[in-house]
């Protein structure tokens, strides 16, 4: 049992099963109409009685209570503190219901700020900035009753064709586990517990198809899978965990205790709530096919470790009830889940006798000048310029404008899965979107008032309609410079190109867009190509094809209500891109997955044919000022177990400010296992006027080297590593002809292909690990102290 307060211990004596059960499960009261849940229409409705029936004996939670439909927020907000009062006053354990809403880019609630998507805070390399923002969604949450958000995803990307790399933050376990710890502490800073997702695995799923089995071994599990969500638990406190839907060879993870208890609590020391992914608990029966009935579904993931049934009770309750009349299971289990669940609400402040005395706020602004502020700079700090031919920032004054494309003129390409406008609004045509969000098209015009702006669609980002095609080439062929903004429209299993179920067997761009661009680039006006998406798509053809590529190539990740007035200050050049590829821009469908983090046996070589190289690395990114690194000084040895430090010098050598994102790479020369050939080991974004310097110095743990050895015992190995500070994962990486001199080569060993990269990196460092090998344990640090002089 876990250990409980005073107050829990009496609460939990005096319940019946009843409600005892009532506690693990939620009500969602506003279900049915829009389906924001997979298969929520094929699963049954246990919450479809009227609240007050079935809340008789109380509720865990309250699902959703703003994120399911437009509701006025401090409408809503009033009745929620009556209904609380009610299950104070009116069940006879008198214990009010914890409320969870959605939050990944920020709170899923109409009139509340859309900030950018998770790629984009990982695009930022800005944890800082990532934790001031979810701060103030916290806070948000916090001023309308709600206690949890089901954010962070902490899952690390590996295959851009699966629908969910929008709602992920990078394709690098320690970038992942250092930005979304950030939002775990910011959220919790504000009294909202965060629930890290999706826990464990879900983003390996065979082909990058949604609820796929999942085929990756125990060491990749372990090594890359794992980390962020340890880092979140042991250094973010993060109090609240959710299954992933998927299996691990052959084993559900909600059916999983040696994931669910064993490694989640009595390894990693996780002592909060484990919560059921939507209908999870019942997929065990209808999916899986590991349980007969739901009340067996209902017994294995209680005994597995999943205290609260989520979104509603189909097996939480009266099977669940039935199992332990029956003798099938023991209560005992029950009473672990209710205990967790009472303490949380506790820690929350729920069980105070004056929780709801005071009435709810009459006026709440869900969208205030300080998010938004912190919506642009994050927007601005994200968006990643992957070439120029000098064509950026926009030469002024300019007399004509062509802005074309279907995300020219579209608030939705803006936004996430996650956001309350595409995921729930898109299912109530005619309410209005609730908060200011000017268009690409829109943006441009504010920012360039001199000029003449005209818009044409050209197409859909679905559908091969090429209608419009010739108004877009007139446009552009009359103006000094087009535009053209193309990508994604986010949505949930099947409405939209990415999302939640939206996944893909190609990584071309959706529709006939390519061909859009290439119609334009045709005209011979200097064309900036802008794209909008939740995951990166092969586009070489726009970045090393001379016959069809544009002057300048412009990637956003879904950055928000302020996204596009960023897009348009960073194309005037009143603002300076800094943003960093957090996933390596594929160059195929075929060639995944993919990553940076791979064995020398991963990458491409003569001994095939197919070359899986992308097209821009990890990391990558270009902007208007320029940098140098010098003087690189490591730490010679150092012990297995202990820190060591590296200290580079950068300058800024343009006449512009900039920020640069430094990153700090390393490898294990010989090791008993096979490792990466490049391992990001830390970063940091340096601010610098034209013509500053600065010294940078890292602390780096040598756990940072650390991998699970043929034990599957977490270890930092004894012997040579090498390190070296680079502006990308490919500046001088370790592959088989890797050119330092030029800061990186993306090759071809047929030599069909032979692409420079622009980058910086300094020589490589060589380090010896002495000692004994080290068992890496729950005490050892895994940050990076970054300290910028």
């Amino acid at each position: 049992m876990p250990v409980m307060s005073a107050r829990v211990s009496t609460l939990l004596a005096d319940m019946t099963l009843e409600e005892k059960v009532a506690q693990l499960v939620g009500y969602w009261i506003d279900q049915g109409g829009s389906v924001v849940a997979p298969m929520q229409d094929e699963m049954a409705a246990d919450d479809a009685a009227p609240l007050a029936q079935f809340t008789r004996h109380g509720i865990g939670h309250f699902t959703r209570v703003f994120g399911t439909r437009p509701v006025e927020p401090a409408a809503r907000a009033a009745w929620l503190r009556q209904e609380q009062r009610r299950l104070v006053a009116e069940t006879r354990a008198g214990i009010p219901a914890l409320v969870h809403e959605e939050c990944l880019t920020g709170l899923a609630a109409w009139k509340a700020a859309s900030f950018p998507t998770p790629l984009a805070w990982g695009a930022s390399f800005d944890p800082e900035l990532v934790e001031e923002m979810a701060t103030t969604i916290g806070a948000s949450m916090r001023e309308l009753g709600v206690h949890q958000g089901l954010a962070p995803v902490m899952d690390v990307i590996t295959d851009p064709r699966w629908g969910r790399v929008d709602e992920c933050i990078a394709e690098d376990p320690y970038l992942v586990g250092t930005i979304g710890t950030s939002f775990v502490r910011g959220l919790q800073s504000e009294g909202v517990h965060a629930t890290l997702k999706h826990f464990l695995g879900y983003s390996a799923s065979a082909s990058g198809r949604n609820h796929a089995p999942v085929h990756a071994g125990p060491r990749e599990i372990a090594d890359v899978y794992l980390p962020p969500f340890e880092m979140a638990i042991r250094d973010g406190g993060a109090k609240s965990v959710m299954n992933s839907y998927a299996e691990i060879d052959g084993v559900p993870v909600a059916a999983n205790r040696e994931l669910l208890t064993t490694l989640l609590r009595d390894q990693l020391g996780f002592d909060g709530v484990v919560v059921a992914d939507y209908f999870a608990v019942a997929f065990l029966e209808v999916m899986h096919q590991v349980a007969a009935d739901r009340g067996e579904a209902a017994q294995t993931a209680l005994e597995a470790g999943i205290d609260v049934e989520l979104p509603s009770g189909d097996a939480y309750l009266e099977p669940l009830i039935a199992r332990v009349r029956s003798g099938d299971l023991d209560e005992a289990y029950i009473d672990r889940a209710v205990a967790r669940i009472l303490g949380q609400k506790e820690e929350l402040g729920l069980l105070e006798p004056d929780a709801f005395t005071e009435d709810s706020p009459s006026v709440i602004d869900l969208d205030t000048p300080h998010q938004r502020d912190i919506a642009r700079r994050l927007a601005e700090e994200s968006v990643i310029l992957l070439s120029n031919d000098g064509t950026l920032p926009i030469a002024q004054p300019v007399s004509r404008v062509a802005v074309i494309g279907p995300n020219a003129d579209s608030t939705a390409a803006l936004q996430g899965c996650y956001s309350f406008a595409n995921h729930v609004l898109a299912h109530h045509p005619g309410v209005p979107l609730g908060i200011d969000m000017p268009t690409v098209a829109d943006a441009i015009r504010t920012e360039l008032p001199a000029a003449e702006v005209v818009t044409a669609r050209g197409c859909d980002v679905e559908g091969d309609d090429r209608t419009g095609f010739a108004e877009a080439e007139n446009v552009a062929a009359a103006a000094d410079i087009a535009i053209v903004v193309v990508g994604d429209l986010a949505g949930l299993f099947g409405r939209g190109t990415v999302g939640e179920g939206n996944d893909v067997e190609s990584l071309d761009l959706p529709g006939v867009q390519r061909e859009l661009i290439e119609r334009v680039v045709a005209t011979g006006t200097p064309t900036v190509m802008v794209t909008l998406t939740g995951r990166p798509y092969a586009i070489g053809w726009a970045l090393d094809d001379g016959s069809h590529r544009p002057a300048a190539v412009v990637q956003a990740f879904f950055p928000g209500e302020e996204g596009a007035s960023a897009v348009a200050r960073l194309l005037s050049g009143n603002a300076v891109f800094s943003g960093r590829l957090p996933v390596s821009l594929p160059r195929s469908a075929g060639a995944q997955p993919y990553g940076y983090l791979r064995p020398t046996l991963g990458g491409a070589s003569s001994v095939t044919s197919a070359d899986p190289t992308s097209v821009r690395p990890f990391g990558f990114g270009l902007s208007y000022a320029s940098f140098a690194y010098s003087e690189l000084d490591v730490t010679s040895s150092v012990r297995a177990g202990d820190s060591f430090t590296a200290s580079l010098t950068v300058t800024n050598t343009s006449n512009v400010d900039g920020v640069e994102t430094v990153q700090l790479y390393g490898r294990d020369t010989v090791a008993s296992v096979t490792r990466p050939v490049a391992q990001l080991l830390g970063y940091a974004r340096v601010a610098l006027a034209a013509g500053e310097s600065r010294r940078v110095t890292l602390s780096v743990p040598t756990q940072r080297f650390a991998f699970s050895d043929r034990r599957m015992v977490r270890i930092v190995e004894p012997g040579d590593v090498e390190v070296w500070a680079a502006s990308h994962a490919a500046a001088n990486a370790a592959e088989p002809d890797a050119d330092a001199a030029t800061g990186g080569v993306i090759h071809n060993e047929r030599e069909a292909v032979r692409v420079v990269l622009p980058g910086i990196a300094t020589p490589r460092a060589r380090l010896v690990i002495t000692g004994e090998v080290h068992e890496v344990t729950a005490a050892d640090p895994r940050i990076v102290d970054v300290r910028v002089g």
